[in-house]
């Protein structure tokens, strides 16, 4: 089943308008090919909307309860965005932090530590020759305090600037950067900050409420019960940090994620003051990583198959969820689906998001 329709975020005036039919067979063709059960989409510009729709169903255990563009759906990495990526934002911008200072600098937490002598860039270039794997419980237990500790002292892999190799670890350790210098939870930093002013009225970490968990997309089958989840975080890191978590944690829905990229194209209407603005914005989506490769600037990717003078930026979550914004062409696009649902298999999602951002971006 396949609905459109407009969300509430105000009317495009400036950019081509997206054409939703070729998107439109595009995800329908993914969902008879059970590359995810159902998605949704949405593009649009600093002003507002010009695309959206659903297709497919949230869960095919119930097939008369069709997707809609109000699904909720479990973010994963995207956290690093709406939640890490925005709150060190806040920080570089009201000069609390200099991302180019080692951390043992004005962390007395990491003195004497590997982590201490990498800087914020390093972590948010996925240079900083981090472990890649979290591999959290198994390392450390299940304490927070445990795994704050273990993770701020493991030791590096690589030395530092050697390498791009994208790893959770790199927004955890910033995750708790944050609260350190803030002295305010994650999830009540990043919605002070960044939710309730820019209005993302569903964005939140999860356990869902009920009334939440029944609008959300389920995810994975749990191997111990065999039941998809749904409303509980997919991520195992997160399950055990909690709303302290920068990595991952956070659900939303395409209306709060238009919104976001509004704003990191410099026009949202806020019904506060948002920490992070136009100078963060401009200086995250460049190229920070010089000759090496993938191409990332500060936690934004490069959209893979484009050139940096495409200037179109994307972000990735494992539970099958993108998004991109070009401010060279001053466009935003938005693509949920709950992939995990059928499968982990990267590859068959892959090509529906490359060919989503060809459509879209041009």
């Amino acid at each position: 089943m396949t609905t459109t329709g407009n969300l509430p975020l105000g009317r495009s005036r400036r950019s081509r308008p997206c054409h939703s039919d070729p998107v439109t067979r595009l995800l329908e063709d993914g969902v008879r090919h059970r590359t995810f059960p159902g998605a949704v989409w949405a593009t649009g510009d600093a002003d507002g909307l010009d695309g959206s729709g659903a297709v497919g169903v949230p869960d095919p255990a119930v097939p008369g309860a069709p997707m809609r563009t109000g699904t909720v759906f479990d973010v994963a990495s995207l956290t690093k965005i709406l939640v890490t990526w925005s709150s060190i934002g806040a920080l570089w911008e009201t000069d609390r932090l200099d991302i180019d200072a080692p951390l043992d600098a004005f962390w007395p937490e990491v003195t004497g530590h590997p982590v201490g002598g990498l800087t914020t860039r390093h972590l948010l270039t996925h240079t900083a020759g981090l472990p890649l794997r979290a591999q959290l419980r198994h390392l450390y237990g299940i304490d927070r305090a445990d795994i704050r500790e273990g993770v701020l002292r493991e030791p590096l892999r690589r030395p530092p600037g050697q390498a791009v190799e994208y790893t959770d670890r790199a927004a955890i350790i910033l995750g708790f950067l944050a609260e350190h210098l803030t002295g305010v939870r994650l999830d009540e930093l990043a919605a002070a900050q960044t939710w309730r002013p820019l209005g993302m009225t569903t964005t939140c970490y999860g356990p869902l409420a009920p009334e939440m968990r029944s609008r959300c997309a389920p995810t994975e089958a749990d191997p111990d019960t065999g039941l998809h989840v749904k409303g509980s975080v997919h991520d195992f890191s997160a399950r055990l940090l909690g709303p302290s978590c920068g990595s991952a944690g956070v659900f939303s829905t395409t209306e709060d994620l238009g919104v976001f990229l509004r704003h990191v194209l410099g026009g949202a209407t806020c019904t506060g003051r948002p920490g992070f603005g136009a100078a963060w914005t401009s200086l995250s989506l460049r190229v920070q990583t010089g000759d090496l490769r993938p191409v990332r600037g500060l936690f934004w990717q490069l959209a893979p198959g484009t050139d940096p003078a495409d200037d179109t930026w994307v972000h990735y979550g494992f539970t099958g969820v993108g998004m991109w914004v070009s401010p060279r062409l001053g466009r935003w696009a938005v693509l949920l689906t709950n992939k995990v649902y059928y499968t982990r298999d990267k590859q068959p999602l892959t090509d529906v998001r490359d060919r989503f951002r060809s459509l879209v971006f041009g």
